[in-house]
């Protein structure tokens, strides 16, 4: 590996910087937007019957549904709205749900621009190292003739840092699609969720 890095020339070290932040992301984020993590079963069932408990404000039911996960956060914000404004209207909950589901939205798509970028970027990184490359492929020409040592070397550093590049780029992008594409996914369900809590608690009038 280290002979690899040693022929592919000093382009090759934010290459590297860029796959490994970029193998933290994908981490992160998978762990991050697992279902149970996001939309945990039964949870909607546990706020109506919070809704109707004296007091659920000062829950500590409550505090743990909202830190265990993204539609606790919406439910909770739900629950703590309809226990302190029962007359409340229901445009008016709604619009205090949208609020937190923005907030949740956010948190859902953490680093998923920064993953995308690197995407996009890796393969311009590559071709920068291929340039490099071919400057020193045409300094290795001179009256005396071609060093072959410096042409090898060129065409080392171009071709392994346009490989290097796509062999980044494929997978951040593979993955930020599907990170993106799971995360819209979950904020349909959520507001699905959000509108069935709606329709149980504060009817339409």
């Amino acid at each position: 590996m280290f002979a690899v890095i040693k022929a592919a020339g000093w382009p090759i070290w934010p290459l590297l910087i860029a796959s490994i932040i970029a193998l933290a992301l994908i981490v992160e984020r998978t762990i991050s937007l697992r279902r149970d993590r996001v939309l945990p079963p039964g949870l909607l069932d546990k706020a109506l019957q919070l809704v109707r408990r004296p007091h659920a404000k000062s829950s500590e039911a409550l505090e743990q549904m909202a830190l265990g996960s993204a539609l606790g956060k919406v439910l909770v914000t739900g629950v703590r709205f309809v226990s302190q404004n029962p007359e409340a209207p229901r445009e008016v909950a709604k619009e205090t749900l949208e609020e937190t589901g923005r907030a949740v939205a956010h948190e859902l798509e953490r680093y998923l621009s920064a993953l995308g970028t690197i995407a996009s970027v890796a393969p311009l990184m590559g071709l920068f190292g291929t340039v490099v490359g071919m400057i020193e492929i045409f300094g290795s020409q001179s009256a005396a003739g071609t060093d072959p040592t410096q042409l090898a070397h060129g065409i080392s550093v171009a071709l392994y840092n346009t490989g290097f590049g796509l062999m980044i780029a494929i997978p951040a992008m593979i993955f930020y699609r599907y990170f993106r594409a799971r995360v819209d996914a979950y904020l349909v369900e959520l507001e699905t969720q959000a509108v069935h809590f709606l329709d149980a608690t504060v009817p339409r009038h």
